[in-house]
């Protein structure tokens, strides 16, 4: 089945279920674009995936979906950020709270990534602030590690940023990559030799080496074959038993129940 077949029958399967499928195609059709791999493998049969998209985002709002379990560890208010004369973020609020895992979706263009970005402290808003509990871990969407580095050393180099020996974060550093189906022949090699799926996988143990109490996680399974895409949703699941708040930006809207909240930056005219 080609891109636009799938495409056109996950359209088709919207329509039939009353949901203007326009954003939701645009959307599909950016990640399939993104990732450059068969639409069967990332999403599954269209008619499947329109239907747990339907249920999903019918159950969807931004508000909580059980109580949250601790005190804010995330704020972000009334963030503004523009480029030239496109607002891309406006007035937006996100508040996460410890033991919560918050999904934030959104079309192409919307601004996930560059919320995240502004919660990491790495790009300032125009208006607007954030306020962090703790210490943060993030894992951006592509880049994030040092060509000419091997996973040890980059664990050995964050842990030294968290206070960690280098042992202690070595170690660290490997057993949460055997969580994720870390290939062992992988361990000795430099970053820019690692598959993109490996080298993902790397860029999440990255973010969870010592022990942050926030996570921001922008599409951080790009690569993942369906085992390790598992296994990383019960390492989110095991930070947020854990008492951390996660937030993770997302393209498989058919995985929102996965999240406790969901954040929808769609502007209004698009949904």
């Amino acid at each position: 089945m080609t891109v636009d077949d799938w495409l056109a029958a996950f359209a088709a399967e919207l329509r039939r279920r009353r949901v203007e499928p326009a954003a939701l195609v645009a959307e599909a059709a950016g990640h399939l674009r993104d990732s450059g791999r068969p639409p069967l493998q990332v999403f599954g049969p269209p008619t499947a995936y329109a239907v747990s998209l339907v249920d999903s985002l019918r159950g969807a709002t931004t508000e909580l979906r059980r109580p949250p379990s601790g005190e804010p560890r995330l704020a972000a208010v009334k963030i503004v950020k523009r480029y030239g004369r496109s607002t891309i973020l406006d007035g937006v609020d996100l508040t996460v709270h410890a033991g919560e895992v918050v999904a934030v979706i959104g079309a192409n263009g919307s601004g996930k990534s560059t919320l995240l970005r502004i919660c990491a402290g790495l790009l300032a808003p125009d208006d607007g602030h954030v306020r962090i509990r703790g210490t943060l871990g993030y894992c951006p969407q592509d880049g994030g590690t040092a060509d000419y580095l091997t996973p040890d050393e980059h664990y050995v180099l964050i842990g030294a940023g968290r206070g960690e020996s280098r042992g202690a974060a070595r170690a660290e550093g490997r057993a949460a990559a055997a969580t994720l189906d870390w290939p062992r022949s992988s361990e000795a090699v430099t970053a820019r030799h690692l598959s993109g799926g490996t080298r993902q996988k790397l860029n999440l143990v990255l973010a969870g080496l010592g022990d942050p109490g926030v996570l921001l996680l922008d599409e951080p399974y790009q690569g993942f074959d369906n085992g390790s895409y598992l296994d990383f949703w019960q390492q989110v699941w095991h930070w947020r038993d854990a008492g951390k708040a996660v937030v993770v930006v997302t393209h498989r809207l058919g995985e929102l129940d996965r999240a406790d909240a969901v954040l929808d930056l769609t502007p209004r005219s698009a949904r």
